[in-house]
């Protein structure tokens, strides 16, 4: 039995986590963290330092500020983590994975199968259209969402940029008044209602266009393969691990 200590309980996320353990038999939610208290029927606590149960791994799907106190605790009881916050700094993503020496982590700004086979058509594309074809990528979410654009959006440029490199990220168009570059990728982010996720990948060529589309309808692909991710590194050596090597 994986025993899970889920970082963000109190949250939608959270929620939709614990829901999906219940599916299964083989883990389950031991404690929860969250400055947000909330009755639940597993112990919580408000803070890392706080916490007194024995964990195989935490999930988190929190806030970047706890980062620090998050792999503070990870690395000193020596637990994998599972960090699908989005939102990170530059910096933030380098103290993950210099952490990633002394304890496993798997990180991923999308847990979902579907982006992630998203992702490996783009990069297909990406290598036969080469620079032919001028990327566009749109991201659609709900109006609560803090970071713009999406973790996920980023995610894709960065896999397409392994196949074209150099590319230059563009985020807002109107601040240019110049013809479009053929080493852009144009990232724009769309806010409103309850979109739980939405990405198209846009290739536009000479006379055709190809678009690459994902929809997510329930944050539940979310939290099944964050529970996925959990089984998957529970007994991994300290490493980097994302959705393609969990795919393999």
């Amino acid at each position: 039995m994986t025993k899970i200590l889920l970082c963000g309980c109190s949250g939608k996320m959270g929620h939709a986590v614990y829901n999906a353990t219940l599916l299964r038999d083989d883990c389950e939610i031991t404690a929860g963290v969250d400055i947000f208290q909330k009755e639940l029927s597993y112990q919580t606590f408000t803070c890392f330092s706080d916490v007194n149960v024995d964990v195989d791994v935490i999930i988190d799907f929190s806030n970047p500020l706890i980062l620090d106190d998050l792999l503070s605790f990870a690395k000193e009881k020596k637990i994998p983590c599972v960090i699908c916050t989005t939102g990170f700094s530059e910096n933030q993503v380098k103290q993950i994975e210099s952490a990633s020496k002394e304890i496993p982590i798997f990180y991923s700004g999308n847990m979902s199968l579907g982006i992630n086979v998203l992702i490996e058509l783009c990069k297909k594309a990406a290598s036969v259209f080469s620079n032919q074809f001028d990327v566009e990528i749109i991201e659609k979410h709900h109006n609560t969402k803090i970071d713009a654009p999406s973790g996920t959006a980023l995610m894709i440029a960065d896999s397409i940029s392994e196949v074209l490199p150099d590319k230059q990220y563009v985020y807002d168009r109107h601040s240019y008044r110049k013809k479009r570059d053929i080493n852009e990728i144009g990232i724009h982010s769309v806010r409103g209602g309850n979109i739980v996720g939405e990405h198209e990948v846009i290739f536009a060529g000479h006379d055709e266009v190809v678009s690459i589309k994902h929809e997510a309808f329930s944050k539940d692909v979310f939290a099944v393969g964050a529970v996925n991710a959990a089984i998957f590194i529970k007994d991994k050596q300290p490493s980097m691990y994302q959705m393609s090597d969990m795919l393999k």
